[in-house]
């Protein structure tokens, strides 16, 4: 009886082409340089600073801040410390990054679709609205909004009342607003440089998650449309219940780099005169001179804002991919 050969052993693979292996060299070794380049600034950071006779110290944020902060949903006043006064601007900046990132939302998911109407008016009314906004710098845009628009409303009487809305030149005022003695009250009020910031953010950044939507709709493949056109679905109702939930998967991941633009981009608030965290980090540094500091504190806030961001966003998208079965 004839024996089977002995299949040949095989040959091991060197661990620098090992598929398992390799990544994980890669990543160290892009963390490793990260660290040392890390290590290299921050010590030519300290040097510089203790040729200067300049050392890095946190102690003064105990100190009083002497400023007063003009609008604060944080309780704040002059005699209170600096991390007061920094913690209060924060507070005013994740109000206006929060309320942004839902108006910008709606209004980009609002343009974005009527792309994809069959009004030839509101299809060319959504176009030029993100043609126009998109081409315009943000300050400019901020600018217009404060100066133009909000500083111009009527006061008093003459206020611009809407149901359940109250423009005027000494603030917004929702719910059920009431004159009294000449003074608008409500039980929200705004300020117009609040107001101003924040319609200038929703309006420049929805411009953008509008076309990251209307990319999204139209990779969806065409088939779709007539598949509920046959079923008797209007364009509505293809739209919401058919299309928009395919369309997620790829319009979610291009929503994280907005919402950080967004978040970064409220630090232009000092163009209304809002007085938001980069603001008031400004004139802590100008007054105690330890702009090093103030810029470690800023980095480090909008650094960990961003990440909030991108890790939510990244958990909407691991939500909202297509499952293979």
């Amino acid at each position: 009886m004839a024996t089977r050969p002995m299949p040949a052993a095989a040959t091991p693979i060197p661990w620098w082409r090992h598929r398992q292996i390799l990544p994980w060299l890669v990543q160290a070794a892009v963390g490793l340089i990260v660290l040392v380049l890390v290590a290299f600034l921050v010590s030519n950071l300290v040097r510089n600073l203790t040729a200067a006779g300049l050392l890095l110290s946190f102690g003064w944020l105990d100190n009083p801040a002497g400023f007063p902060i003009a609008e604060t949903a944080l309780p704040y006043d002059p005699a209170m410390p600096y991390w007061r006064a920094l913690a209060a601007g924060l507070v005013n900046t994740l109000r206006v990054v929060l309320a942004g990132l839902v108006g910008s939302s709606l209004l980009g998911l609002v343009a974005g679709s009527a792309a994809f109407s069959s009004n030839g008016l509101l299809r060319r009314l959504a176009r030029g609205y993100v043609e126009l906004i998109r081409n315009i710098p943000l300050l400019l845009q901020l600018v217009f909004w404060y100066f133009v628009v909000f500083l111009a409303l009527p006061n008093g009487s003459a206020a611009i009342q809407l149901p359940g809305l109250v423009l005027a030149k000494s603030g917004l005022y929702l719910g059920a607003a009431q004159l009294v003695n000449g003074v608008w009250q409500a039980p929200i009020s705004l300020s117009v440089e609040f107001g101003a910031l924040l319609t200038g953010l929703v309006v420049y950044t929805g411009a953008f998650i509008a076309e990251v939507v209307r990319g999204g709709i139209a990779s969806v493949p065409r088939g779709q449309w007539e598949a509920a056109r046959s079923l008797g679905l209007s364009q509505p109702q293809t739209l919401v219940q058919i299309v928009l939930p395919q369309a997620l998967r790829v319009i979610v991941p291009g929503l994280n780099s907005q919402f950080i633009s967004l978040a970064k981009n409220s630090s232009l608030a000092v163009a209304c005169g809002y007085p938001d965290f980069y603001s008031v980090a400004s004139t802590t540094g100008n007054q105690t001179g330890r702009d090093v500091e103030v810029v470690v504190i800023l980095l480090g806030a909008y650094l960990v804002i961003d990440l909030l961001i991108s890790a939510l966003m990244n958990g909407v998208n691991r939500l909202v991919q297509l499952k293979e079965r």
